[in-house]
């Protein structure tokens, strides 16, 4: 199924090739998380590649990750078994073939890892044999973590020095890419504001789109500030086909304390042994599911709506005082330092949480390759739909996917910038001139609150045809005069990307009327095979 939208501008700001500065690269990587950087060390070590990241390079949700990493190491663990347990949780609408890839990849990409020295959690002192836990929606006990909830700061921190001591790699910090430049229907590069706010084109053989999620056009997120739905966007502009934009996974336990930030809390919590209960003490996860509190996701987190919207309460519960407290304050550390600066033991006292918009399971439609609608342009990570995830991501796929996506994306850049030669790296006659105006006095900070919000209510964990037809109507109103701005900063860009992937959201999720995975319509409750078991997908070119 094809949805059409317009109304689009197609470049954030005003620009040419005459008036601003040039940067040549034989592959641009647009993104500095764990699928792009592994993408920049798998390129040919003959080709120059750049690496533009929006915030310091530690900023990016693969540096947040807390439980882990799946991927079939005990040998009582089978890959059949993870790719049976993937496809259980995706809704009837994960690629079979996709899934068995990725999968298949895991082990040799974790192995990678550890020769990069990522320094991975052991059960012996002699460091001979990796921990593995277990997640909601795993059958064996597959998760690699790291310093105990700190997996994502880990693996960061090995492949981030990784790339510092590759020479052909140069990665620039705090530069906002605005754009795909885009010529005679092949991507070409990308227009990027430096920290200078100067505008620069950078022109590349190929492009490879690595931008991370959309969490932050949620009122309620685990996602770090820099997550704004940017690449999706970008893409969008182009004309690159996006799929599956109604899939969001929303964690089930995010700390809900008035003042705090909303810090995930991890799965693998549940997977240690924690209770899910209610305001009245009662654990309720058995009326909902017969795996309890390991069920997947989206399970959860329905299931935690429902109990609060019962009990009539803002919140649940964690608890894990029938648990060891030695071994849950060395298994968290992280955690624990972070509710206690709210008074909170974490052995002892029940945790306040609630779910949270978490994982973008939609994006940018790409094959195994990485490859994109638009010829020059691959993509990876949480910026792309791959099939891997269907409805529902199992937890601690999306490393492994960022992982082998960097991995296969890259090797066909590579393969495809060896053919081409310096000569090809051209400044093309791109030109943004469209009238713009820039004398409207706009509050981008009460526009981009009032979407968040907006977002929750009507395309959160529940939604309904009314209010998802409220918020497209709304959100088209206020596109009329912030498209319409040029701004000089972050601020206005990051809230123009964020309306442009809110109202793709909502299209896409009024448009599947049924009920699958992290998806819940409650005018359509029940999953409908025959008329949905398809994917939904969107273009800006079809307008």
């Amino acid at each position: 199924m094809i949805l059409n939208s317009s109304g689009v501008p197609r470049y954030l700001t005003n620009f040419a090739p005459k008036k601003v500065a040039h940067r040549f690269a034989d592959v641009l990587i647009i993104g500095g998380g764990l699928a792009g950087l592994r993408a920049a060390l798998e390129i040919d070590a003959s080709l120059t590649v750049i690496v533009i990241t929006k915030d310091a390079i530690r900023q990016s949700n693969s540096s947040y990750a807390q439980g882990g990493i799946a991927g079939v190491i005990s040998p009582e663990d089978k890959i059949e078994f993870h790719i049976r347990d993937t496809m259980d949780a995706g809704g009837n609408l994960c690629d079979l073939d996709t899934v068995r890839s990725v999968i298949s990849q895991g082990p040799d990409r974790i192995r990678e890892l550890i020769e990069m020295g990522t320094q991975f959690d052991h059960d012996k002192a002699d460091q001979t044999e990796l921990t593995l836990g277990r997640e909601g929606g795993h059958s064996h006990n597959r998760i690699i973590h790291a310093n105990g909830d700190a997996t994502g700061a880990e693996i960061m921190r090995a492949v981030i020095a990784k790339v510092r001591s590759a020479e052909n790699i140069q990665v620039i910090e705090n530069a906002f890419t605005l754009d795909l430049l885009k010529f005679e229907k092949r991507c070409r590069g990308a227009v990027v504001a430096m920290d200078n706010k100067q505008k620069t084109l950078f022109w590349a053989h190929e492009t490879i789109l690595c931008t991370g999620g959309a969490g932050q056009i949620f009122r309620e997120t685990t996602n770090p500030s820099v997550a704004t739905g940017d690449g999706h966007a970008m893409a969008f502009r182009a004309g690159v086909q996006l799929r599956d934009m109604e899939f969001m996974q929303f964690h089930p336990t995010v700390l809900y304390i008035a003042g705090s930030s909303r810090s995930l809390i991890s799965e693998a919590v549940r997977g240690e042994g924690a209770y899910l209960i209610d305001s009245d003490d009662h654990r309720f996860m058995s009326e909902y599911d017969d795996r309890l509190e390991l069920a997947p996701r989206d399970v959860v987190s329905q299931a935690i709506v429902t109990q609060m919207a019962k009990t009539n309460a803002p919140n649940v519960f964690l608890s894990l005082k029938h648990l060891d407290p030695d071994h849950v304050r060395n298994r968290f550390p992280g955690i624990a330092k972070a509710v206690a600066e709210f008074g909170l033991d974490i052995a002892n006292d029940p945790i306040p949480v609630r779910p949270g918009a978490h994982y973008m399971i939609g994006g940018i439609t790409v094959d195994n390759d990485g490859q994109t609608s638009l010829p020059g342009l691959r993509a990876a990570g949480e910026a792309t739909s791959s099939g891997l995830h269907g409805a529902n991501r199992l937890a601690s796929n999306s490393l492994l996917e960022g992982l082998v996506y960097g991995v296969s994306a890259a090797r066909r850049a590579s393969e495809e910038a060896l053919k081409s030669s310096d000569k090809d790296l051209e400044v093309f006659p791109i030109i943004s001139d469209q009238l713009r105006d820039s004398q409207a006095s706009i509050d981008i900070s009460d526009i981009r609150n009032s979407l968040r919000s907006l977002l929750w209510r009507a395309a959160g964990v529940r939604r309904e045809a009314a209010s998802l037809t409220t918020a497209i109507e709304t959100i088209s109103l206020w596109q009329t005069y912030v498209l319409a701005q040029e701004f000089p900063d972050a601020e206005g860009w990051e809230l123009q990307n964020m309306l442009t992937v809110g109202k793709l959201l909502c299209k896409s999720a009024l448009a599947r009327e049924e009920s699958r995975g992290v998806h819940l319509r409650t005018d359509f409750p029940g999953t409908n095979d025959e008329n949905w078991r398809k994917h939904i997908s969107i273009g800006h070119n079809e307008a």
